[in-house]
């Protein structure tokens, strides 16, 4: 978001705030301030005069949170296979920097991808937000869709639902369904908060079905959906606003 116009204390009312962020209208910005629909700081504010920092306040909209005005930016990813998911490679290996050539800032990825893993990963230059967003104790949900070899039976959707174990500790599936059998293999997706080291293919393998494809389709609210291979969009404020709640920031 681009910065509003404050005055000289850095404040501006609140009701400007929201259309200048895309709520909507400023006529409509004030009737959803009256009908109560607009919190700041956890207090529901109606009266229309009332102005904020619009660095440091956490406004919520009809219970969705707005993200404040930040010099930074977040980014979408649709990583092809065979990039690796750092900055540099000391193997001359294609890395992210090679993806997102062009872009001024200078980037953090949010987690990894393996290297022949495709699919959502986020960039951003807050280097505190991808910190969080990366911490396990955030417990954000990430959605994979994997092929694999075989035939899954009901009777192994059921040890992934119950939990595994690995070597390096037990393994809590949130979600798994088949989305398409057959006989020489099954695309399954599967949700997780973990990020550990391979941590999905190792999962799927200890069941008996090795990985031959994978991909991630979505973290928390942000989702893949027809994003180019390759190719980047920014947060949505919806899916931005979403991640700051979960990362506590």
């Amino acid at each position: 978001m681009s910065g509003p116009q404050v005055d000289d204390e850095g404040l501006i009312r609140l009701q400007k705030l929201l259309a200048q962020s895309g709520v909507a209208s400023r006529r409509k910005c004030e009737e959803l301030m009256l009908d109560g629909e607009v919190e700041v700081d956890g207090e529901v504010v109606t009266r229309l005069g009332t102005k904020v920092d619009p660095r440091t306040a956490v406004v919520r909209v009809s219970g969705k949170r707005l993200p404040p005005v930040s010099p930074h930016v977040y980014l979408v990813l649709n990583k092809p296979r065979g990039v690796v998911s750092t900055m540099s490679d000391p193997q001359g290996r294609r890395t992210l920097t090679d993806v997102v050539a062009g872009r001024p800032e200078r980037l953090f990825h949010v987690g990894r991808l393996d290297t022949d893993t495709s699919g959502l990963l986020l960039l951003t230059n807050d280097g505190d937000f991808a910190q969080r967003m990366a911490h396990p104790s955030y417990e954000v949900d990430k959605t994979y869709v994997a092929e694999v070899e075989g035939e899954v039976q009901k009777a192994t959707l059921e040890q992934l639902r119950a939990g595994v174990t690995l070597e390096d500790g037990p393994v809590e599936v949130r979600a798994v369904k088949v989305l398409a059998p057959g006989r020489g293999r099954t695309i399954v997706e599967l949700v997780i908060h973990e990020g550990r080291n391979r941590i999905v293919r190792r999962l799927l393998e200890h069941v008996g079905h090795p990985v031959t494809r994978l991909t991630r389709t979505a973290i928390g609210p942000v989702v893949l959906d027809r994003l180019p291979v390759g190719e980047l969009r920014e947060l949505t404020n919806d899916e931005l606003g979403a991640l700051l709640d979960r990362a506590s920031m």
